[in-house]
């Protein structure tokens, strides 16, 4: 859960900066383009509207006319040269006859030839013939192709950076919630060893009175009463001593469960034929497919409990008469692990909490089947250990395709 947190932590830091500092870097190339954008189509307004001599004097304004080297033509509807401006720019043959030919044959009056690094643009004159002003633009073209490199160089440095800022930031910022977290969890697991002893010599106690002769019959039931919830309280406190080793080592505080090659397809396939007869009792059949020798790495008791928390869910909530399918598959790079059954579907709302502590939804709340309730707690150890074993647990539920538990290793 920390770990899932600190990297939420850390991608909500990176994509605001990010997103700050990549629209700074974005405007700051728009503001150059349309600058220099400006200043070509000032540069060919200018060309057209002025006059082809005399030759512009070093360091006067005309020199470069917009700012920017410009040539100045001025050809007949056949396209022959009459008049060139007086310059400082020089244009080469086969470049100015390709700018004649698009301005004579390709009826556009502007276009910009990006392989030539040349915009030109062409009015008609009073005496029918067309000028052409064209513009050298290889040093603004330049200049924004070096701006757009350095951006991403400075982006690209710039959230290397930020990445190991977060980082820092996240270990800081979550390092109260890890501590709580862990508060909690000894808590938790030192309170439900504390509690198991006493519960064990009230149970046994309880026991006793129960076998013994010399209690009257209409008094025996409240003995048989106080064994009953002495069970249930001894085995939500072993659920609870569980759920702690089982959520061990899922935020990152290290873990209990060993971690070893399992052969995942046995360990399913025993936990399947376990509930066999559990299932019978309970009106439905268990249908498997299970792909032989698929391993996975984690502690084998453990994926053993989750296999079985999964399959004993699935038969107390399935239909009379109905199938739960266990499906163990390779997908990908992948383990998948499926558990379905055909029973009242899990509510919409329902769906995100069900893996939490001691949550039930109204559906385990009022079974058809009559079995006794549980906890809320198989779910949350098997999300537990899923987690713990580097793996993750999703379920989906409807009226037509029922309940499905996915692990995926």
């Amino acid at each position: 859960m920390l770990e899932r947190l600190k990297r939420k932590f850390m991608v909500i830091v990176m994509t605001l900066v990010g997103t700050v500092l990549a629209s700074v870097l974005g405007l700051m190339y728009y503001s150059s383009f349309t600058t220099q954008a400006n200043l070509v189509k000032e540069s060919l307004n200018r060309g057209l509207e002025g006059s082809l001599s005399p030759l512009p004097v070093i360091g006067s304004e005309g020199a470069r006319v917009g700012g920017m080297l410009t040539v100045v033509v001025e050809v007949s509807e056949k396209g022959v040269v009459l008049q060139t401006s007086e310059s400082p720019a020089y244009i080469s043959g086969p470049v100015l006859a390709r700018v004649i030919d698009d301005a004579l044959t390709q009826g556009v009056t502007s276009e910009r030839i990006g392989d030539l690094h040349v915009v030109w643009k062409s009015a008609v004159t009073d005496q029918g013939n067309i000028r052409i002003a064209i513009v050298d633009t290889t040093i603004a073209d330049r200049a924004l192709t070096s701006l757009l490199l350095n951006a991403i160089v400075v982006m690209a440095a710039s959230l290397s950076i930020l990445f190991a800022v977060a980082s820092f930031l996240s270990n800081w910022a979550i390092s109260p919630i890890a501590r709580a977290w862990e508060q909690q969890r000894r808590f938790v697991a030192d309170a439900s060893h504390e509690l198991k002893t006493p519960l064990s010599v009230i149970l046994a106690n309880s026991q006793i009175l129960a076998r013994d002769d010399r209690i009257p019959e209409d008094d025996a039931r409240w003995v048989e009463s106080t064994v009953d919830e002495a069970q249930h309280m001894k085995n939500l406190v072993n659920d609870l001593l569980e759920l702690a080793k089982a959520e061990e080592g899922t935020d990152g505080l290290g873990s209990a469960l060993s971690s070893e090659e399992v052969d995942f397809s046995n360990l399913v396939e025993s936990a399947a034929l376990e509930f066999d007869p559990v299932a019978f009792e309970r009106g439905c059949s268990i249908e498997t497919s299970i792909e032989p020798g698929l391993k996975v790495k984690g502690d084998p008791e453990w994926l053993e409990r989750l296999a079985k928390i999964l399959i004993d869910n699935a038969c107390k909530y399935a239909r009379t008469q109905s199938v739960v399918r266990v499906r163990l598959r390779r997908s990908s790079r992948h383990v998948q692990l499926s558990v379905n059954n055909q029973g009242a579907p899990i509510a919409r709302e329902d769906l995100p909490h069900i893996f939490d502590r001691f949550y039930r939804s109204e559906r385990a709340r009022s079974r058809t089947n009559g079995d006794e309730g549980g906890f809320g707690l198989g779910l949350a150890i098997a999300k537990g250990v899923a987690e713990a074993c580097g793996g993750g647990i999703a379920a989906e539920s409807d009226e037509a395709s029922g309940t499905t538990f996915t692990v995926t290793f």
